[in-house]
């Protein structure tokens, strides 16, 4: 039977590789490998003892290659199968891995075909000349080292909570099959006001060709219909090489957003060679005179959320969920509905059918490059020698595979790391981009005016060391408005007291972490014993985890302080037992994607695109007063927003009291609404409820107090 699989497993590999040297065809080498583990300097293996499914990571093989708790070290890990291509003389035969790490080598019919060392953009190796001939049988092999294997002057993806750094081929591996002109990279750049589309295509010529041309079609991407197309000529030649660089008019064209997600494929062919991109209409850019993001040419509120893929990685859970398409769909089909709408893939890059569902499903997508080294000291002790142009040599692949994807808005540099060599790398590679996408530089300064900073103010981090005061910690953290820090302006804060006017993406709040069990962490241990000491269960614990989280999205969004909040974390790692983890998300059910209760009860009317706050931060109200309460509702949308609030003061189930006034809130806008409530003289607890409706859903702000 295992026979029977091998060889339909041929047939179907030879008929995707069939070809004649005018057209591209490719081979994915997906599916079933053979693999074995073994020391650092062995060469290649005879045997292979195990079976893993790549992509995927090197935990995975069955029967287990290793029985590993901690850090992966001083291993090789050697994956084999075999393939066919009928037309083994195609002028071009480039092995394609999406992503593998660490330090990869490529073997083909035992001769060593290249390595890279690294680690989060594509690799790319010409394995033509050691091919059999057309027909037979091919073996390769490729093996990924362990972190410790890598130079110190690549970039190794160190994360102050990862402990294991699993190796693996975790993205796709595929084999491309073409003739010349050889069409190496597209990039396309819309262009909304005129209403047309540059286009920029890498050609590899081999060889001089007489009145060089390339045919392009442009496509609507579900319906096929033909948009435009036509013959560019007269492309120039040099060294075996040459650039196409010419316009399309997209008279009439659908915009994308996350709202109307439309997409467009273009497709280019020569001679002897064509490809396909997928794109869309849309522009992004940064306004440091308003401090907000402007897509399309209208600003724009980017609520959103975290994923940390590398971390999630390492949860015990994970299996193959990463690469479960229908799993990753229904992801991020969870995330829409708490009302995000763009998503930082932080400290590290998942595999790439993540960036093109967020494409189909709308999101934008701030993509974080994973470097993320705290203080200034600690750049030289985890990355080593790594110096602004090796950065920036990575920054070209990474950019490269990703820059036709309209979901991609932020090209993010680092995280949270205090250095000079990712802003230098930044300045060696910004000009490749055609899309002049704003860039993150972490904790350093930002490079341009139209770059964005990023912050995060952990307000509850001060409750590891102390207890709240008297008042209470939501008087003590909110009754100001605060401006977000722990930020450039922070780390490397400018003369004279001056702030960077960059467009402010907050995307870490909070502090106030549990395990997916409801356990504390280990940056929370404090936090919760110094706060909320009564909070003995789970139960009790993520009630008061939702209800905290939900106020302050309530209040970083309200003062629109922010062009974007993102709340950390979306999808991460849970790791309750020893050694225990310092943050995690919010599911209950991660094979189902089923959040807890609380959290999508108390969070998720928080990021509603029209949403409000009641500014009341009080433990306790004297009796028998009248309390002045500022109601605050915000507007993301591009419609004016008329209809009722209500104002709504209770007893345990018992209405004491309730308002209604009409409101209005300008798209785009905010509006103050001051309601006054009167307080009761009974001493009880009560719950304070201000109330909209947006899209027939309730949207409440909730505040809970003692009658004194």
């Amino acid at each position: 039977m295992k026979k029977l699989i091998s060889f339909y497993f041929i047939i179907i590999a030879c008929a995707s590789c069939s070809t004649n040297k005018t057209t591209r065809h490719e081979l994915s080498l997906n599916g079933t490998w053979e693999i074995v583990r073994t020391g650092i300097e062995s060469g290649l293996p005879a045997e292979y003892n195990s079976k893993i499914t790549v992509p995927g990571l090197v935990d995975m093989a069955l029967p287990p290659v290793q029985l590993q708790d901690t850090i992966y070290e001083n291993s090789v890990y050697w994956h084999r199968r075999t393939f066919r291509i009928d037309n083994a003389s195609s002028d071009v035969v480039i092995l394609k891995i999406n992503k593998s790490r660490y330090y990869t080598r490529v073997y083909i019919n035992g001769k060593k075909a290249g390595e890279n060392a690294y680690c989060f953009t594509p690799l790319y190796f010409d394995i033509k000349p050691y091919l059999n001939k057309s027909g037979e049988d091919n073996e390769i092999v490729i093996a990924v080292g362990c972190k410790n294997y890598l130079p110190d002057t690549v970039a190794n993806g160190w994360d102050f909570e990862k402990i294991k750094y699993i190796p693996g081929i975790y993205d796709d591996v595929k084999i491309i099959c073409a003739g010349y002109p050889y069409i190496e990279n597209i990039q396309v750049a819309p262009d909304l006001e005129d209403e047309k589309l540059r286009v920029v295509a890498e050609l590899k010529t081999g060889r001089s060709h007489a009145g060089l041309k390339v045919k392009y079609v442009v496509k609507e991407s579900v319906s096929g219909k033909i948009v435009n197309e036509g013959v560019v000529r007269g492309i120039m030649q040099e060294d075996r090489n040459a650039i196409s660089d010419f316009s399309i008019p997209m008279k009439n064209c659908r915009l994308w957003s996350p709202e109307d997600p439309f997409l467009y494929e273009l497709t280019m062919s020569t001679s002897g060679d064509s490809k396909t991109t997928r794109f869309g209409m849309r522009s992004f850019r940064a306004s440091s005179d308003s401090g907000i993001f402007l897509l399309n040419g209208k600003p724009y509120y980017m609520r959103g959320t975290n994923v940390c893929i590398f971390r999630f990685f390492e949860d015990p859970t994970r299996g193959r969920l990463p690469w479960d398409n229908e799993w990753v769909i229904k992801l991020h089909n969870r995330f829409k509905e708490m009302y995000w709408n763009s998503a930082r893939y932080c400290i590290g890059f998942p595999p790439e059918r993540w960036y093109e569902i967020a494409d189909s499903l709308g999101f934008l997508i701030q993509d974080e490059f994973p470097l993320w080294t705290l203080g200034k000291e600690n750049f030289a002790k985890y990355l080593g020698r790594i110096t602004p142009e090796q950065l920036a040599a990575e920054y070209r692949q990474w950019m490269g595979e990703r820059w036709n994807h309209p979901c991609v808005v932020v090209w993010d540099a680092q995280n949270e790391s205090i250095t000079e060599v990712t802003g230098k790398a930044i300045q060696l590679v910004r000009h490749l981009d055609l899309s002049g996408r704003p860039w993150d530089n972490g904790w350093a300064p930002p490079v341009s005016p139209t770059d964005a900073i990023e912050s995060h103010p952990y307000l509850f981090s001060r409750y590891q060391q102390q207890k709240p005061s008297r008042e209470g910690y939501l008087k003590e953290l909110l009754s100001e408005i605060r401006i977000p820090g722990n930020d450039p302006n922070s780390h490397y804060p400018l003369p004279e007291g001056r702030r960077y006017n960059n467009p402010l993406i907050l995307n870490e709040y909070g502090w106030i972490w549990l395990n997916r069990d409801g356990s504390t962490t280990t940056l929370t241990d404090k936090v919760y014993e110094n706060v909320w000491p009564w909070a003995k269960t789970p139960e009790q614990r993520f009630e008061i985890y939702a209800k905290s989280l939900g106020i302050l999205t309530e209040y970083w969004r309200s003062h629109r302080k922010a062009a974007a909040v993102m709340h950390f974390c979306g999808l991460g790692y849970s790791r309750p037992q020893n050694p225990r983890g310092q943050t995690s998300d919010h599911f209950v059910d991660l094979q189902n994607l089923v959040f807890e209760p609380n959290f999508y009860r108390y969070v998720r009317p928080a990021f509603s695109p029209v949403g409000l706050m009641a500014e009341f931060w009080e433990e306790s109200v004297t009796g028998g007063t009248v309390y002045l309460l500022p109601v605050h509702i915000i507007n993301d949308t591009y419609s004016d927003y008329v209809d009722t609030l209500k104002v709504s003061l209770w007893a345990g189930k018992r209405q004491v009291s309730q308002k209604t006034i009409k409101v209005k809130v300008n798209s785009s806008g905010k509006s103050i609404y001051d309601i006054p409530v009167e307080v009761p003289r009974e001493k009880e607890k009560y719950i304070l409820e201000a109330e909209i409706v947006y899209n027939g859903q309730k949207i409440k702000s909730i505040r809970e107090f003692q009658v004194r």
